[in-house]
Formats: structure tokens, sequence, C-alpha cells
């Protein structure tokens, strides 16, 4: 079972940036490679002259959108993605480091470092139970500055 998770895993980080590619693509605009439909935007702020763009979406709204299958071992419930950009010239920023730290409403912590994946940064999460969760964020861009950023997000 724990080889079977594995290879899942590793085939979701080879086949995710292939997939958002093509959905980019496809859809054209800044749309995360997921449509630009598909999940809410949780939360946007500018950090030191960085625009992040956080969205939110489920596990089933994801996949649909990479066209491909929910495997039923999963137990991540939700894809967190972040899209960052110059706030002045609006260019988008792919090359750095993302850790993600989704505090759970019942104070359980999980923490992943995020994924390049086509003009965003994500990773799949488990929030699984209804509440408030804490996401916080730490990024190191090119340029090399450490930024933070923080928010709640509510499941229903």
């Amino acid at each position: 079972m724990k080889k079977m998770t594995v290879l899942i895993a590793a085939l979701f980080a080879l086949t995710a940036p292939i997939a958002s590619f093509a959905a980019m693509n496809h859809g054209g605009g800044h749309d995360m490679g997921h449509g630009g439909r598909q999940g809410d935007v949780a939360h946007e702020e500018v950090v030191d002259g960085v625009k992040a763009t956080f969205k939110v979406m489920s596990m089933k709204e994801h996949m649909k959108a990479m066209k491909m299958e929910m495997p039923k071992e999963m137990k991540e419930t939700h894809h967190i993605a972040v899209e960052f950009k110059d706030a002045k010239t609006g260019k988008a920023l792919t090359e750095g480091d993302v850790k993600v730290k989704v505090q759970g409403p019942d104070k359980a912590e999980q923490t992943k470092d995020l994924m390049g994946m086509q003009g965003h940064f994500g990773a799949d999460f488990e929030l699984a139970k209804k509440g408030k969760y804490g996401i916080m964020s730490k990024f190191k861009l090119k340029d090399g500055k450490v930024r933070s950023s923080k928010f709640w997000y509510t499941v229903k």
C-alpha cells in the first residue's frame, strides 16, 4: 500500500507540470494552469513589491482541470496554488522556494514545499474537517528576499 502511495505521488509530481502547461496553453491569460475558473481566490496581497495570489480548490476540481481521475486512496482534499507577480510590471515570478504551513481547526499542522508548476507553485493538503484553517506561507523568489503571507481559509 505504501509503495502504491509513493508511486501515485511520483506520478502526480511528473504529470502535474505537463498537464498544467497544456491547460495554460489552451486557457490563455493568467489562469494558474487551471483554466482560470477553478478554485477560490482565497487571498491576495502585495508583499515587498510582489503580488501573491493564493487559490484553494478541491482535489476533485483540480484533477478534473488536469483531465485526470481521482485516486481512491488519496487523503489530500484540496490543492493550494500561489502565483507571484512583480507588483509594478505584472511580470510573472516563477523561480524560487515556497513553503506553506496549514493549521487546521483541530490545531493539526501540515507543512509542505510547493512545487513550481508552469506559472505558479502548488501542493495538495488535507482540509477534510469543516472550519477555519490558518494558511502561512514563506517564499524566497529569485531576488533572494524572504517574504511571508498568512490568511484564514474556511472549509464549509
